[in-house]
């Protein structure tokens, strides 16, 4: 690609296709600039250090989540499952770059652009606006931090397991459970435990009516 044709959202899908590929610790800016084939330099063209195309790297796999697509008339609860599960997805379809996404803030006009929507919508359905921004948080931290650990899965950590069998003297109370789930069964049930939870906070509808 001659290096005319750079821009900064192609700077940073190949950033994130060369994250795919070879992982976060073994990216580097001489790696991208192959792979764009422009000198190693030219995407300061278009980003201030490492870390400003790392927050594009979070803001391209957000733009995957399909936010249009949610199910914004059918109630505050469908819409935070909707954004957890499609949030999931798109982390897992980048396993190598889920750190790089849970460690930075995404600030895109768009993404702000949701989160005022989203809040709107609590808001309209009983939370006060603190309310609204807490649930979003935490259905945030809750989907990023069950994608860190399926993509440590997907990379290779169920390797070093270290659970006895069940015909081991050390099979106890911990394994057996373990083998009576799956290694992703409980993330449906820590949300719908998190939305029955912050159901709670909503006001009563005369509350709301107070002037």
């Amino acid at each position: 690609m001659p290096r005319a044709g750079l821009t900064s959202s192609t700077v940073a899908a190949a950033t994130l296709e060369l994250i795919d590929e070879v992982g976060l610790e073994k990216f580097s800016m001489r790696k991208l600039g192959q792979r764009l084939g422009v000198d190693p330099m030219a995407a300061y063209r278009h980003f201030r250090n490492q870390e400003d195309l790392f927050d594009a790297v979070a803001g391209q796999i957000f733009s995957e989540v399909g936010l249009e697509d949610l199910p914004w008339a059918e109630g505050w609860r469908s819409l935070s499952e909707g954004y957890c599960l499609r949030l999931r997805d798109a982390l897992l379809n980048h396993p190598r770059a889920v750190p790089v996404f849970a460690t930075r803030p995404i600030r895109s006009t768009a993404s702000i652009d949701i989160g005022v929507r989203m809040i709107g919508i609590y808001e309209a359905e009983g939370f006060t606006p603190a309310d609204g921004l807490r649930l979003a948080r935490s259905l945030r931290e809750l989907t990023i931090g069950h994608a860190l650990s399926l993509s440590a899965r997907q990379l290779g950590s169920e390797t070093r397991s270290r659970k006895p069998s069940p015909d081991e003297a050390g099979y106890n109370l911990l394994a057996r459970a373990a083998d009576a789930t799956t290694f992703n069964d409980h993330f449906e049930v820590a949300l719908t435990a998190m939305l029955d939870g912050f159901g709670h906070r909503r006001q009563r509808p005369q509350e709301l009516e107070q002037p």
